[in-house]
């Protein structure tokens, strides 16, 4: 048995009432042009809404065949949707992808999680291209800036000498506390949330991620600190309050997954508690440095005060800017105010 999807307005998100399948009980959420996060929470709710109101529900198809933009808020909300419906035993199936909102689900490795109903012709994936990258996906024009960008790859060439020339008396410093790995890397979220490995030099004991639980946790909400961590090591302290730990990052920046100015990386477990308007701080890269870093990154206790920062960035944002805030941090590292984030 088939049933029309139902016109939808650009501005309104229209839900079929579920229908029999077959042996599945069905039912289609057809979605507006643009899934930003105005229409990126109605859309979670209304998902959420069928979920619970139909307890016979089998499937649920997302209609995305008039969505031509979609932002990080927008992945955010089917990614929210798609692991609600996971908990529900419901499999949620995207219809009518259009070539621009494959394009970014493909460049943020999120094409492999979700099921798509194809078309007779129509290719299984998207294979992305390097001239494809960034080009009308992106929701913040940091993002393709080429002086941003230039600005990145000088400051990474600069910093990665700069490392180099440390790194002698800080592997020295490390291997002889503890006798452990040098390097610590850890998968955090770049933009759209699209994972990466990011590297620093080590600050924690060994087995620190295995300790973690039994750490207190002194912020609300997703992020994770404390101040007196027993599992940071003694040289780790110094390395964190000179953020020296960090200088391995300049690879990172080098490699195009950060910035050396940008939002601050969230880890996969902290996204994974992000309601719908958080994930608009992924619209932009992670850097180095940003907003939280000037302004009393140990003294931040609110995750709303995160994403605070992160949205005055993107709103302020320009080249100068930028180096702006990079003479801030250096005049930071240098005061007696500095400390670990």
């Amino acid at each position: 048995m088939t049933s029309p999807i139902a016109q939808d307005q650009d501005s309104k998100m229209v839900t079929d009432q579920p229908f029999a399948d077959g042996p599945d009980t069905t039912c289609i959420v057809s979605v507006p042009s643009t899934l930003t996060v105005v229409e990126a929470v109605e859309f979670e709710r209304q998902v959420k809404h069928q979920c619970l109101e139909q307890p016979d529900l089998n499937v649920i198809i997302i209609d995305l065949s008039k969505t031509g933009f979609i932002d990080s808020s927008g992945l955010g909300a089917l990614v929210i949707c798609y692991r609600s419906c996971q908990t529900k035993g419901i499999s949620m199936v995207l219809r009518g992808v259009q070539e621009q909102v494959r394009m970014v689900l493909a460049l943020t490795d999120l094409e492999q999680l979700f099921t798509f109903e194809t078309a007779p012709g129509e290719p299984e994936a998207l294979a992305v291209k390097p001239e494809m990258r960034f080009t009308a996906l992106t929701t913040h024009p940091s993002v393709t800036s080429k002086g941003k960008r230039a600005l990145d790859v000088v400051g990474a060439l600069v910093g990665l000498v700069l490392t180099t020339v440390l790194a002698v008396p800080i592997v020295i410093a490390i291997k002889l506390e503890d006798g452990g790995p040098i390097l610590f890397k850890q998968v955090r979220c770049s933009w759209m949330g699209k994972r990466f490995e990011i590297w620093k030099f080590r600050s924690m004991v060994i087995d620190a991620e295995a300790l973690k639980a039994q750490v207190k946790n002194e912020v609300e909400g997703p992020l994770f600190k404390n101040e007196n961590d027993p599992r940071i090591t003694k040289i780790g302290r110094f390395l964190r309050r000179t953020s020296l730990d960090e200088l391995p990052q300049f690879w990172n920046v080098l490699m195009g997954d950060m910035s050396l100015v940008g939002t601050r990386p969230p880890t996969p477990d902290e996204i994974e508690q992000y309601k719908v308007p958080e994930w608009q701080r992924l619209d932009v890269k992670p850097g180095m440095t940003g907003e939280w870093q000037v302004n009393g990154r140990s003294t931040v206790k609110k995750f709303e005060d995160v994403i605070r920062m992160d949205l005055d960035y993107q709103k302020n944002w320009s080249l100068m800017y930028d180096i702006q805030l990079i003479v801030k941090t250096v005049l930071v590292l240098f005061s007696r105010k500095a400390g670990a984030s």
